[in-house]
């Protein structure tokens, strides 16, 4: 299984909000490039790049962050964030990034991310945010109503691969993470490589994730509060 550490971004600093609300922003470090090299020089391969600017405005904003780690690591980057438009996706993959995730587009302008699916492939993530396994959009902000099942199921279809999944009850609050939820998902769609995201607090919970069979697991508050040592990721 992959350790994939979180950076989120707002005004080009490296920030942690608290179930995706931008109210509850507590900022990290004011340099993202120098805490994506404590990353990679813990051996961790990949990197979760979230533009929140991004995600807000409906386009990408913090392009040079990517842009500057891709080029001073070499970090696997998966992005996402305000990636709306064949513009956007374009300017992302033009800036380092090896992955997109796309989530709010994949559920508002589906016929936009079936054609990245067809032109990309393995290179788009389908971000599903659940909220009581219906799914959550625009930065969190919106409850779409759609069954995450039925999404699941949709895509899976259309030949997506890889889904990152975030438990927004379980993101930031550091009190575990939604396994059984992920258990219940790769029992479902054997097919798909699921990313676990939001609540992991302790070295068990990597483990409970591992065990469950998710291919990879995002880390993000944990390594910030200390909760998790960089060290100990190496073990894993």
């Amino acid at each position: 299984m992959y350790i994939i550490p979180a950076i989120d971004i707002i005004d080009g600093k490296c920030v942690r909000l608290t179930q995706g609300d931008y109210a509850q922003k507590k900022v990290y470090n004011e340099n993202p490039l120098e805490v994506a090299k404590e990353f990679e020089a813990a051996g961790l391969k990949r990197l979760h790049l979230v533009d929140l600017d991004g995600a807000k405005s409906g386009h990408i904003v913090n392009y040079k962050v990517l842009e500057s780690i891709a080029k001073n690591t070499s970090l696997t980057i998966d992005f996402g964030g305000g990636v709306k438009t064949d513009e956007d996706i374009q300017l992302a993959f033009n800036s380092g990034a090896a992955q997109i995730t796309g989530g709010s587009i994949a559920v508002k302008n589906p016929q936009i991310f079936e054609s990245w699916i067809k032109k990309h492939g393995d290179k788009i993530i389908l971000g599903a945010d659940v909220k009581d396994e219906k799914i959550a959009t625009n930065g969190w902000l919106e409850n779409s109503g759609i069954d995450l099942w039925e999404f699941l199921n949709d895509y899976v279809a259309k030949g997506v691969k890889y889904t990152v999944c975030t438990d927004i009850s379980k993101d930031g609050a550091l009190q575990g993470t939604a396994t059984e939820l992920y258990k219940k998902m790769i029992l479902k769609f054997p097919s798909l490589h699921v990313i676990a995201s939001g609540g992991v607090t302790t070295l068990q919970d990597l483990k409970d994730l591992k065990i469950a069979g998710c291919y990879g697991a995002i880390v993000g508050k944990a390594i910030y509060e200390g909760r998790i040592k960089l060290e100990e990721l190496k073990n894993l």
